[in-house]
């Protein structure tokens, strides 16, 4: 019998001691993800990142990139079997093949791999967006932006700063309108949008954006409050908001409102209808009184496919995905669409504020960065001791959900055609 080689019994180090001189890049690009995932963990176990997210992203892109082994009988990345003449040894994981697509293949690596199904039945498709929208619904009180809503929907829509600008920038570095479209919709902060607008515009980087995408919501967190000290001094975030007459608004109003805006915008942008039906949904069931319901979708639903969603993401961070030179435009467009819809929501603060006499807390901006409700709960942490702005903030922030559905739904609806015609 022939004696066992060391590094052939831990597939792991093997694959990563072959790759150092095979494919350096890659090599080297898994050690730097399994550290940059520990810490994603780190942060969120310390809150100063979105725990729900970053704890199990973090955990699964460690783990995906120290669980490569080779493979002799299929391709691990498409699915496909090898021939027996061809057979070589191929490094992957029994994770996720996100670019299967012959049905055999897909069929055997469903058996295979065991995110597999939930790549496929959930994720691929968009539907796990809809099941967060569901939970996230349940959660919006709507009143906050029925009580202000001209003040909130100006600083959404300046918040789409970056949305807007990032698109003809993408385009000039070189991507094609529906992949410049979907990392542009970054900037909106709505990671649903996110997804669904890649998967129907840019299917081919469907999941670098959407990982690119969660990655930086999640450090939007830990990165605005920078922003906000950096451009709003500290005797304005420290402005108390004066008192405000305001009626009680019924639960039959807000469900007036969530029918009457669902069916609205689904009229105006069939093709974001799904997501908007869950968003409402949500709401729906919220003002409704259905107990049973709102304690389905808010907790089950809303936490199992939030985590779920941030297991595949970090099983998707695979050096072999991430490192592709394209993603690097990506990292840099992401980031920019977000930094700019910042400064684009701190810039409404300031025009709100001036507008309504010096009496409006400008730091209430950045929660038209529609990162339901983490934008809204920086805000709050933002301003000076005592002061409470976290009623308009959420008021922003639920706008900023509906100027990102509507911005992601123009490029959709524009740039489908053109792309099906070319």
């Amino acid at each position: 019998m022939e004696s066992l080689n060391f590094l052939d019994l831990f597939q792991g180090i093997n694959t990563l001691v072959q790759g150092f001189s095979t494919d350096p890049k890659i090599a080297f690009g898994r050690v730097f993800l399994i550290f940059l995932g520990v810490l994603l963990l780190y942060l969120g176990r310390k809150g100063v990142l979105e725990a729900l997210l970053m704890i199990p992203m973090g955990l699964g892109m460690a783990t995906v990139n120290a669980g490569v082994m080779f493979f002799s009988v299929y391709d691990p990345a498409s699915g496909l079997s090898i021939a027996a003449s061809q057979a070589s040894q191929l490094p992957g994981t029994l994770h996720v093949a996100p670019l299967a697509q012959d049905t055999d293949a897909l069929i055997n690596i469903l058996q295979i791999n065991w995110l597999q199904p939930i790549y496929t039945f959930m994720f691929s498709n968009g539907l796990i967006a809809c099941f967060v929208f569901m939970g996230i619904g349940t959660l919006l009180d709507v009143g906050f932006v029925m009580a202000r809503p001209f003040q909130s929907m100006i600083i959404a829509l300046f918040a789409e700063l970056g949305t807007a600008m990032v698109f003809p920038l993408a385009v000039a570095m070189g991507l094609n309108p529906g992949q410049a479209a979907s990392v542009a919709i970054i900037g909106g902060a709505d990671g649903p949008m996110v997804l669904f607008t890649s998967l129907t515009l840019a299917k081919e980087l469907f999941v670098p954006i959407t990982v690119v995408a969660y990655l930086y919501l999640g450090l939007a967190y830990g990165g605005f409050p920078y922003l906000i000290k950096l451009m709003i001094p500290e005797h304005l975030r420290a402005l108390p908001m004066p008192m405000e007459k305001t009626r009680t608004i019924t639960s039959n109003e807000k469900l007036v409102f969530a029918v009457i805006a669902c069916v609205l915008l689904s009229l105006l942008f069939p093709v974001a209808s799904p997501l908007l039906l869950s968003l409402f949904l949500g709401v729906v069931v919220r003002e409704s009184d259905l107990p049973n319901f709102y304690e389905l979708f808010s907790n089950t639903v809303l936490y199992g496919a939030t985590f779920f969603l941030g297991l595949t993401l970090g099983i998707l961070c695979e050096a072999g995905t991430i490192l592709s030179p394209v993603v690097l435009k990506l990292l840099v467009l992401g980031i920019l669409a977000l930094l700019i819809s910042g400064i684009g929501g701190i810039i409404g603060g300031y025009v709100i504020y001036y507008w309504s006499g010096k009496k409006y807390n400008p730091v209430i901006g950045i929660a038209g960065v529609s990162c339901v409700p983490t934008t809204a709960k920086v805000a709050q942490k933002s301003v000076g001791p005592g002061v409470i702005v976290l009623p308009h903030a959420l008021g922003a922030n639920i706008s900023g959900v509906i100027t990102t559905a509507i911005f992601a739904a123009v490029y959709v609806a524009y740039l489908q055609p053109l792309m099906l015609k070319g």
